[in-house]
């Protein structure tokens, strides 16, 4: 196996491992929206889950583990797509709260700072925040 193929093998873990957690809070209230559907159906395309792993995530998101991103920033990406699914119904309850609130550790956020930077994300969301301002504003929230 060359270099580039453990690369490459290694770049679609990590992304079934994001896709699988983000379809995680997707089916976590039981029901999976039309919006939460239109969402995965983009995320998926980004990530290049093809059908058939698609298909098999949405059957068992368990099957793959989160794999915490290295650099901050991609940590950031990430909860910003795991916040986007959390709020995609715009309806935000206790139990979305503790799901995201999991996979913020998960991605390797510290249980010290871990509600707040949930509640900062959730804030953000609600303001219609896109990507870019998401990870300016979550890497300069303590100045």
């Amino acid at each position: 196996m060359s270099i580039a193929d453990l690369f490459d093998s290694e770049f679609k873990s990590r992304n079934k491992g994001h896709f699988s957690a983000i379809v995680r809070v997707a089916i976590a209230d039981g029901d999976l929206t039309n919006e939460e559907k239109n969402f995965l159906d983009k995320l998926a395309v980004q990530l290049e889950i093809s059908d058939e792993e698609y298909a098999e995530i949405l059957a068992n998101p368990l099957k793959y583990p989160i794999n915490p991103p290295y650099s901050y920033a991609m940590r950031l990406e990430r909860l910003y797509d795991l916040s986007r699914m959390v709020y995609a119904d715009k309806v935000l309850g206790p139990k979305q709260k503790e799901i995201l609130t999991r996979f913020a550790l998960a991605l390797g956020f510290t249980p010290g700072n871990v509600q707040y930077i949930v509640d900062k994300a959730l804030s953000l969301l609600v303001l219609n925040a896109d990507l870019d301002t998401f990870v300016y504003e979550m890497r300069h929230m303590y100045k």
